[in-house]
């Protein structure tokens, strides 16, 4: 009898478990499903938000960053954002405000702040296939100035705030997004301006930088996570050249053009040294693993004395030669006045990027000592505008402490998205506003969902363009690692 009484028992169990796992497999698929209607509506609204922004020109020459600013506050301030949560405010400039908007969270811990610039670099109509502020649609990608640096950010991350409003969800800190001017191009208005004049706005325990790409792919399929822990000194230098002219029936040899060309080849075929700091020399530690097309190279490259012939392979790829020595490029040039007359000026201007430990004086210096022609004046010229025979004796901030608030749910939910990848800290060829936050104090990392195959960078250049699928993809990557960030 007690035989029989057990094993219906047994059998009752049995179907009570079934029925329960029947019904927990149910639920999942019920939140999966819910979650994936989030998300779809969620890259919704990042995409309204990314062709609002693209639409509206915030370039330095003619556009209107403000413009832009406005429009993001009325979005937030539609959604239900109080008044004194959505801030504008910038300096003198009317066509240079930011929007500072802040999701109070329990208290629990510091803030951090979100920072992206809405300013963009100019772009000429003629030279792209469509309309660069536009937003256009083709082939799986969308076009528009700013669709990698860095509009695509300045809507996700908009959207991650609105998508939270709009779920209710509480964060352990204040989560604080400032849009700001004047990264591109100018000075004063941006993030240094917050920082200095309006400090209660943006003061945080650590930044997350949107501005560039952490997810590098090939041919589409994800290769690395970079995760921006230091970024190279941006300084920019004037070159001139100044004679008496004269008649140009009279060609002489001190042709100010000629002088400050030749001085131009010059610089073009110097290379500032070899140079590793412990964040490149961790990445390529990292990528002696993950490439083995390479693997050699990036070896041979970490041995002392390194091998010249790895640093020269490696330097023919921009994205590996730019993080080994700081680099010196001419980008603009004029001469002349007029087209019967020896010039009497030339002018040139060239733009460094310089690793951290350097100074932009001492790079001047060095671009003295490359031109070796006393009538070329080597002038600096700061960001806003002003001309100077001396630069400044600052160099580039050590990274930051690889926080684990910061580390430990970017590692899960990059495990979750894409299974396998390498999380590798990196150091940016280019340069952002984390430099105003980490002068500060402020603990600045780069992170970005959006991936971008290393051959197709295209900010600042010509057809900027992002892929519709990485577009959301991002988006659904910020939306979960800002949460698992702020849970607790």
């Amino acid at each position: 009898m007690r035989s029989k009484v057990k094993t219906a028992i047994a059998a009752a169990l049995v179907v009570a478990g079934g029925a329960v796992a029947a019904a927990t497999a149910a639920a999942a698929t019920a939140s999966a499903a819910q979650a994936d209607k989030a998300d779809l509506a969620s890259n919704s609204v990042a995409r309204a938000l990314l062709q609002q922004l693209i639409d509206i020109d915030t370039t330095d020459a003619h556009g209107n960053v403000t413009t832009a600013a406005q429009a993001m506050a009325q979005r937030f301030r539609a959604a239900g954002f109080p008044e004194q949560d959505v801030v504008i405010a910038g300096g003198a400039n009317p066509k240079k405000q930011n929007v500072v908007i802040r999701l109070h969270g329990s208290g629990a811990h510091k803030p951090v702040l979100l920072i992206g610039h809405l300013d963009v670099v100019d772009a000429r109509r003629e030279d792209w296939t469509s309309d660069p502020f536009k937003l256009i649609e083709k082939d799986g990608y969308f076009y528009g100035r700013g669709t990698q640096d860095m509009k695509d950010g300045d809507a996700i991350m908009a959207a991650t705030l609105l998508r939270m409003k709009q779920e209710g969800f509480r964060p352990a800190r204040d989560i604080i997004l400032a849009l700001t001017a004047d990264e591109e191009g100018g000075c004063c208005n941006g993030v240094d301006w917050l920082l200095k004049n309006r400090h209660e706005l943006v003061d945080a325990e650590f930044v997350l930088n949107h501005d560039g790409a952490s997810v590098m792919s090939e041919h589409g399929v994800p290769q690395v996570f970079e995760l921006g822990a230091t970024e190279k000194v941006y300084a920019d230098y004037q070159l001139v050249v100044t004679n008496r002219g004269g008649h140009s029936s009279l060609p002489r040899p001190d042709n100010a053009i000629y002088q400050l060309a030749a001085g131009l080849m010059r610089v073009q075929a110097y290379k500032f040294p070899f140079e590793l700091n412990n964040v490149t020399r961790a990445y390529f530690e990292s990528m002696a693993k993950l490439d083995p097309q390479r693997a050699a190279d990036f070896r041979a490259i970490l041995t002392t004395p390194p091998d010249e012939g790895a640093i020269a392979r490696l330097s023919q790829d921009p994205t590996m030669g730019s993080i080994m020595r700081t680099t010196c490029v001419a980008t603009r040039l004029a001469g002349g006045h007029g087209n019967n007359a020896l010039p009497q000026r030339a002018e040139a201007n060239i733009n460094c990027r310089i690793l951290p430990g350097h100074s932009p004086e001492k790079v001047r210096q060095q671009l003295i000592r490359v031109l070796n022609d006393k009538d070329i004046a080597v002038r600096f010229v700061a960001d806003n505008g002003t001309v100077t025979d001396t630069a400044p004796d600052r160099e580039g901030y050590p990274p930051p402490p690889l926080k684990p608030e910061v580390m430990k749910p970017l590692e899960a939910v990059v495990k979750q998205m894409w299974p396998g990848l390498a999380i590798v800290p990196t150091m940016s060829a280019g340069a952002s506003d984390s430099i105003y936050t980490a002068a500060m104090g402020i603990p600045s990392y780069g992170i970005a969902g959006v991936a971008i195959d290393r051959d197709d960078l295209r900010m600042h250049g010509r057809d900027e363009r992002v892929g519709v699928a990485s577009f959301d993809r991002g988006n659904e990557f910020f939306y979960r690692y800002l949460k698992a960030v702020t849970a607790r």
